[in-house]
């Protein structure tokens, strides 16, 4: 099997010891290297653990002929675009179950008209998980709250919410069914 494991984790910044770490259980930097460079056979139950570790599908790090990794032109960093050392390739944005997207019709806060936000469903027992981060919250007659989420009561039946914009004020959402945490921003040039 070819994987991507190399190219998704240099995407993301991390180092060989970074991805071990993170992995569960933890394992070593030297392992991981192996499965990367195919000298060690990668089992499902790895590329699972893999992919956990690197937050993305297992599906990311398999690498199809038909599937169109984007070549990597440059790097950019306070110093500039600079050429890259080594060729390098960029896995696009997979559709997984459980996503949903909010289109941003008017900047407000950190997004700007024509944003698409992508967001990832929790059930009420997860909703920690999106604790300071930004959510969409269905609210009764088919509404909507979108903000940062700033407190969760045990077992996500109250949540304190802070809307974007300026002055807003913090409101409070009491056992929605789901919510959907930003997981990535999309935005057009």
């Amino acid at each position: 099997m070819i994987t991507a494991i190399r190219e998704v984790r240099r995407a993301k910044g991390l180092t060989l010891e970074d991805v071990a770490k993170r992995c569960d259980p933890p394992t070593t930097a030297q392992t991981i290297g192996r499965l990367e460079t195919g000298t060690r056979t990668v089992s499902v139950g790895w590329l699972n653990r893999i992919a956990k570790a690197l937050d993305v599908t297992a599906a990311d790090l398999v690498q199809l002929p038909d599937r169109p990794d984007i070549p990597v032109s440059a790097t950019l960093d306070a110093g500039g675009a600079h050429a890259l050392r080594k060729p390098a390739t960029v896995v696009p944005p997979s559709v997984e179950p459980g996503l949903v997207a909010v289109t941003v019709g008017g900047g407000i806060g950190d997004y700007r008209a024509g944003d698409v936000i992508w967001c990832r469903t929790l059930e009420p027992g997860k909703f920690g998980q999106a604790l300071n981060r930004d959510v969409l919250i269905p609210r009764p007659a088919g509404r909507f709250l979108f903000g940062r989420l700033i407190d969760v009561e045990a077992g996500g039946g109250r949540l304190n919410v802070l809307p974007l914009g300026a002055g807003a004020r913090q409101q409070v959402v009491e056992r929605p069914a789901w919510i959907a945490c930003a997981v990535q921003l999309v935005r057009g040039l």
